[in-house]
């Protein structure tokens, strides 16, 4: 394979957009989008990256969604019903912070089977911070725990998830087969994780009750409601796009656009005459530099054929050992997505499983279920491409507790270990299951 000039500059500069990040000395969002830049011109004046390859890079899906939803968590924050849930949850909970801590961890794990995981995020940060602020209490250790939690949940079924549904349509195999296979490795990844977070944050929950919980138990969460009608119409819509986003593959409409929608009918109703100024301005605009910055970066990168050439060199002798390969794909995997995001890397392995399928080696499958539990459990270890931590981390930085690169590796690395050793563990124990 000839790897000519385009290619090393291409790895060159993404090379130096990600060592930049990693310094924390400068703004992600403005790194990023230089270092973009710098490809575009770069490759213009050498021919190998257009204008009108820029705009084929940008996923405008992912980018209409992060914007329409968190205009519409805006007009939910305008109402306090973030307070009212904030203040409900932790009464029911008995202002027990481990208690609270677990029932958050849950409840963002369990949504993010259900909802995508900008969704997720999103709903679930401000509750959070919220709680945290009347508990007394660093959110740093539970924000993270969500983002961790949030990428092991949407492993587990179809919905949302864009590498499942690409090896799902790729390796024929059903909804009921993701829940079967894929369920139970998760609930115990879940369950591993959840231990290790306990300690890892032990310092945090070693007090587990809050001393003012007699002053906070006699507020009214109801009187926290400043907006009934706004909230009615809010959650009205809201409800009617998540219903949507479960039939937009029948109805054919990408999930942005049914946000798009929801939003723009929301603010039709709730604000027909004003400025919607308020609202856009909340907007967190640094996180869409982020990701359209990234989408630039990435494009060319997956046209430069090396991640075809590490896939083929990881399975060229799947059929001599088929377990073995399962295990070097999950790990070898793992460590390559630490510089390309997981579906660049799902794009290229799908084509090479494809072909051995075809040839009908026996016990395929087992590479399948080894690409899917990489695909999210690893999404831990890399913060960069991780929608999940770049939200939280937009949220902390506008309050006394940002998140930094340094604080998510050393939370997040060891939980990813731990997620693949589970899969590692399932794939040797029950290797028949999973080759069938």
């Amino acid at each position: 394979m000839d790897f000519n000039v385009n290619f090393w500059i291409s790895i060159f500069i993404f090379l130096a957009t990600f060592l930049t990040i990693f310094s924390e000395k400068y703004n992600r969002a403005i790194i990023a989008l230089f270092w973009a830049m710098c490809m575009v011109w770069v490759g213009h004046y050498m021919w190998f990256y257009s204008f009108e390859q820029v705009l084929e890079s940008i996923d405008f899906n992912t980018i209409l969604l992060l914007f329409w939803m968190m205009v519409i968590v805006t007009l939910l924050e305008k109402t306090w019903f973030f307070q009212y849930v904030a203040i409900k949850t932790a009464k029911k909970t008995g202002w027990n912070i481990w208690l609270l801590t677990v029932f958050l961890w849950a409840l963002t794990s369990i949504l993010s089977m259900i909802l995508d995981n900008v969704t997720t995020i999103i709903l679930i940060v401000p509750v959070t911070i919220i709680i945290t602020k009347l508990l007394k209490i660093n959110p740093v250790p539970i924000l993270l725990a969500e983002a961790i939690l949030s990428n092991i949940g949407w492993v587990a079924t179809l919905v949302w998830d864009p590498p499942n549904i690409m090896i799902w349509s790729a390796a024929w195999f059903s909804f009921n087969s993701f829940l079967v296979h894929s369920l139970p490795v998760v609930v115990l990844s879940w369950i591993v994780v959840l231990f290790y977070l306990r300690f890892a944050f032990r310092r945090d929950f070693s007090s587990n009750t809050c001393k003012n919980s007699d002053a906070l138990q006699k507020i009214d969460e109801n009187k926290c409601i400043k907006d009934p009608y706004t909230l009615k119409v809010t959650l009205l819509v809201l409800l009617g796009i998540v219903i949507l986003f479960f039939c937009h593959g029948y109805l054919q409409i990408p999930a942005s656009f049914i946000a798009l929608f929801g939003a723009s009918l929301l603010l039709f109703l709730s604000f027909p005459k004003k400025d919607p100024y308020n609202i856009f301005k909340k907007v967190e605009w640094s996180v869409m530099v982020f990701f359209v910055s990234l989408f630039v970066l990435v494009w060319w990168l997956e046209h430069a054929w090396v991640l075809e050439m590490l896939a083929n060199m990881m399975i060229e002798h799947a059929a001599d050992n088929i377990l073995l390969t399962a295990i070097i794909i999950l790990w070898l995997s793992a460590i390559l997505s630490a510089f390309v995001d997981n579906i660049s890397m799902t794009v290229a392995m799908i084509p090479i499983l494809s072909m051995l399928q075809t040839k009908w080696i026996d016990g395929v499958n087992i590479l399948w279920w080894a690409l899917v539990f990489w695909v999210w459990f690893w999404w831990n270890a890399t913060p960069i491409w991780s929608t999940a931590w770049v939200i939280v981390t937009a949220k902390s930085g506008s309050h006394k507790h940002p998140i930094t690169l340094k604080t998510w590796l050393v939370t997040g690395l060891p939980a990813a270990i731990l997620s693949l050793l589970v899969a590692t563990y399932a794939l040797i124990v029950f290797y028949p299951f999973f080759m069938g």
